[in-house]
């Protein structure tokens, strides 16, 4: 249940879906009675997508995020596994036309095959089910084997865990799947900017010990921002940004993850 609510929450509040439905709400009202707030509506509209096309809010949401962890080239001794998070292949695409199909964050796995060169005696876990609240039956992590072989690694040397929606499932499910121990120290791949609510939710969930190694990063440290005017650019920048600050905020209230803002140390406002 929690799962169907969070999509149709996201999907009502995405800045994108805001702002069409109040256009046509709009376009709706100056065919009627109402027509002032109909052009009242359309303007505020204009105004707030041009706000957005220019302010680079997106941009500081996602560098406050990728800024949180700092960068790992090469984590120290001992490592007893790496485990990557999904989000890599489009696996609907992938099983459709018989191709691996990366959709993105491809560096999860590209980093991951990195560090089981430098560490081969380190388990390997892969988390990644179906987001998809409409297709559950194509798992992400049963299209993968092809891209590993691809990448150099052994498919049969990979724990494969196919059953999660979300990050706290991912942390979840891969724990039980690998069966990790309390004394084990585990490398966790993923987007830098998905990493805080990563670290949270693997840190509640059991992994005592977690080297963070965030990849996919979008901007310089510190971020370097300046004038734009792209509004494709500025909402997607600004839907991944609130995307993140939201679940960290639900997660934190649902206690799937350790701290609201989980950081590279001792965990800040921790619930318990």
């Amino acid at each position: 249940m929690l799962f169907w609510l969070s999509k149709i929450l996201w999907f009502a509040v995405s800045p994108a879906t805001v702002l069409l439905i109040a256009l046509i709400v709009g376009a709706i009202l100056l065919w009627t009675r109402w027509y002032r707030r109909g052009r009242l509506l359309i303007g505020i509209v204009a105004l707030v997508a041009g706000a957005i096309a220019t302010l680079p809010t997106g941009d500081k949401l996602l560098i406050m995020l990728e800024d949180r962890f700092p960068v790992i080239s090469e984590p120290s001794a001992p490592i007893h596994g790496i485990v990557v998070l999904g989000g890599v292949v489009n696996q609907a695409l992938t099983r459709s036309r018989g191709q691996v199909a990366i959709g993105g964050a491809a560096e999860r796995l590209t980093e991951l095959a990195n560090l089981a060169r430098m560490y081969p005696q380190a388990k390997i876990v892969f988390t990644g089910g179906s987001g998809d609240p409409f297709d559950q039956e194509i798992k992400e992590a049963d299209v993968l084997e092809p891209l590993l072989r691809t990448l150099g690694l052994d498919p049969e040397q990979v724990i494969l865990e196919n059953q999660s929606r979300n990050t706290y499932e991912n942390a979840v499910y891969a724990h039980e799947k690998a069966k990790v121990k309390p004394d084990e120290r585990w490398v966790l791949i993923t987007s830098a900017a998905h990493m805080p609510r990563a670290v949270g939710c693997f840190r509640r969930a059991g992994w005592n010990n977690l080297v963070p190694y965030p990849v996919d990063f979008h901007f310089p440290p510190g971020g370097n921002l300046g004038w734009q005017f792209d509004f494709l650019r500025g909402v997607s920048s600004l839907a991944d940004g609130l995307h993140e600050w939201m679940g960290l905020f639900f997660y934190w209230l649902m206690d799937r993850t350790d701290a609201f803002f989980p950081g590279p140390g001792p965990a800040h406002d921790r619930r318990h």
